[in-house]
């Protein structure tokens, strides 16, 4: 299988996982969630997951022809990276939740690798 077809697998499982970060924060809230109490409870979170929810159904759509949607793909990238030192360093601030030292901040880090290096693979390989 090529890097090409990877890469649209990633972009459209990654566009799914993105689309489910409110269900996350229900099952896992120490890993997704910054507040306590339900999702809903917090205005933030709830701007959080509709970008995400926007971003993965565009994650979606990319899937179908990756090259094509390469700014988005890097943007994705780039903002997964500074979102999750942002994330890592808040982490460790009095009161934070360690939890997303073992949840979002990995993730993030794994969807900017696995579409970083599915990219410019697949952009060399063409």
């Amino acid at each position: 299988m090529s890097r090409l077809k990877f890469l649209q697998i990633a972009l459209f499982a990654f566009g799914v996982v993105f689309c489910l970060v409110y269900p996350l924060a229900i099952i896992w809230p120490s890993g997704w969630a910054w507040h306590d109490g339900p999702p809903t409870a917090s205005h933030y979170f709830m701007m959080i997951v509709g970008i995400y929810a926007t971003l993965g159904l565009f994650l979606i759509r990319a899937s179908r022809d990756p090259l094509a949607h390469r700014s988005l793909i890097e943007f994705t990238i780039w903002s997964s990276i500074v979102h999750a030192l942002i994330m890592a360093v808040q982490s460790y601030s009095p009161g934070a939740h360690m939890g997303h030292m073992l949840g979002d901040v990995p993730a993030l880090l794994l969807v900017a690798a696995v579409l970083g290096g599915l990219t410019y693979g697949a952009a060399n390989d063409g």
